[in-house]
């Protein structure tokens, strides 16, 4: 056995394995479910407005409640993850997106229709906490930040996969369709979930639950390492609970900076990616069509996150982030001057999707980064938290300005505005993150 007994250090200092490849895949495919789920209401929003004859205003507040979910569900149960785990908190976001999506296919209403899309916000908003976390925690120090970057990835790619399901769907069938597939596809994961992602050993080692020794080495087997003999010193970092830690003097600044940051810029993210299809359709296209652009977008967005993980990792992050959230800026207000071509919509949604997609990920990896294991989940689940009443609040203010009469035009350089307010606040953010005062513990063989 060997005589290391912190499986941090363990990790850290070795090569990926190919169990850890599998668990940064399977969260990356958990976060494309996220994308599949968050978008279905815009790829189903053009059938919805006409059957319900509701106006753009309502379709705002629609398109916008599951967006407020996971709101309360990335600051409720990122806290879950670190209190309880990482494992059980994912199942349980998986069950309440299931539900959520199957619901969603039953509804006749606007308001059941805004219960059930909260309620699957709910999930999807402590998925991403969860899993942000959970592939910080299966990574080495060399590959941590492209894991966590190419995990956000995921996101659009299930916005991709979901999208082209989507225009095949609503060639056959009505919109309720859609939700029905997601469903499914939900379901499937809880199973996959359940069967092969343990729980993170760094979150059994730093929380020592029952049985954490055994449950440490049984997945550091399955890595490939040797098991330790006990668990190793741990560190009190702090008796208080981890939200009060995240707002305390020595976090303020580093939570309050990260929570504006991704607050404005998730705004103009989620007004491409809500609006996309609608807007489309009222320039003459067909629903079908319309989701196609939407896919061009996450095409882009994928594209853009992958580039960002390559190239962005250690200290050059922090600069390509603020020159991408510049550029997203631009190409907001290049996509708000409008297109004649399906082709030329298709390829400026692209280019824009690349860079706010891009400013997306970028701040995932500043938040894996950024707060240690003890307060990662929740510090992680308050900024994203509070960043999505930004991604809710971008589709309700574009919807209330486009029934005012502004045009596409003056919507998007409004909308836009948030990458750049972001850029602005990235460059302020402290040159090293904080880490609390450590008093060594004795340690226990648990």
């Amino acid at each position: 056995m060997t005589k290391v007994t912190d499986p941090k250090t363990i990790l850290d200092g070795s090569p990926m394995s190919r169990f850890q490849i599998m668990a940064v895949v399977l969260c990356i495919l958990l976060n494309a479910l996220d994308g599949f789920d968050v978008l279905a209401i815009s790829f189903a929003s053009p059938g919805i407005a006409s059957e319900w004859a509701i106006d753009r205003a309502s379709l705002g507040i629609v398109l916008a409640m599951e967006l407020v979910g996971m709101a309360i569900g990335s600051i409720l149960l990122g806290g879950m993850a670190d209190k309880v785990g990482r494992r059980p908190t994912i199942l349980l976001c998986l069950v309440l997106m299931t539900l959520g999506m199957y619901g969603a296919s039953l509804v006749d209403t606007m308001n059941h229709m805004l219960v059930v899309r909260l309620f699957t916000g709910l999930g999807i908003g402590g998925m991403l906490a969860s899993t942000n976390a959970m592939v910080a925690e299966f990574s080495n120090s060399k590959y941590r930040n492209l894991a966590v970057i190419l995990m956000a990835t995921g996101y659009p790619l299930g916005a991709i996969a979901g999208g082209s399901v989507s225009t095949i769907l609503l060639q056959q069938f009505d919109w309720r369709a859609i939700f029905e597939f997601g469903a499914i596809c939900t379901g499937a994961f809880l199973l996959l979930v359940w069967f092969l992602l343990p729980e993170s050993v760094e979150y059994l080692a730093n929380k020592r639950p029952a049985n954490a020794l055994m449950r440490i080495n049984q997945t550091l087997r399955k890595m490939g390492r040797e098991s330790i003999e006990q668990l190793p010193p741990t560190v009190q970092e702090n008796s208080k609970p981890s939200y009060r830690t995240l707002f305390s003097q020595q976090y303020l600044r580093l939570t309050l900076l990260l929570m504006v940051g991704y607050f404005t810029h998730i705004m103009t993210f989620y007004f491409i990616l809500k609006w996309i299809p609608k807007i489309v359709v009222d320039m003459g296209f067909t629903a079908s069509l319309a989701g196609s652009v939407l896919v061009w977008a996450n095409v882009g967005g994928a594209l853009g996150a992958l580039i960002l993980g390559l190239a962005g990792g250690g200290n050059r992050l922090k600069p390509m982030l603020i020159g991408v959230l510049a550029m997203a800026f631009v190409m907001v207000c290049v996509f708000g001057t409008g297109q004649e071509t399906l082709s030329g919509l298709s390829a400026i949604a692209a280019l824009t999707g690349f860079f706010t997609n891009a400013g997306v990920v970028g701040f995932y990896a500043l938040m894996a980064s950024s707060f240690p294991s003890d307060i990662r989940a929740s510090g992680t689940g308050v900024v994203i938290g509070i960043g999505r009443g930004g991604a809710a609040l971008g589709p309700v203010v574009a919807g209330f300005l486009f029934n005012a009469d502004f045009g596409l035009q003056m919507v998007s350089v409004v909308m836009a505005a948030g990458a750049l307010v972001a850029a602005g606040v990235v460059f302020l953010m402290p040159a090293s993150s904080p880490r609390v005062t450590e008093v060594p513990v004795e340690a226990k063989g648990t």
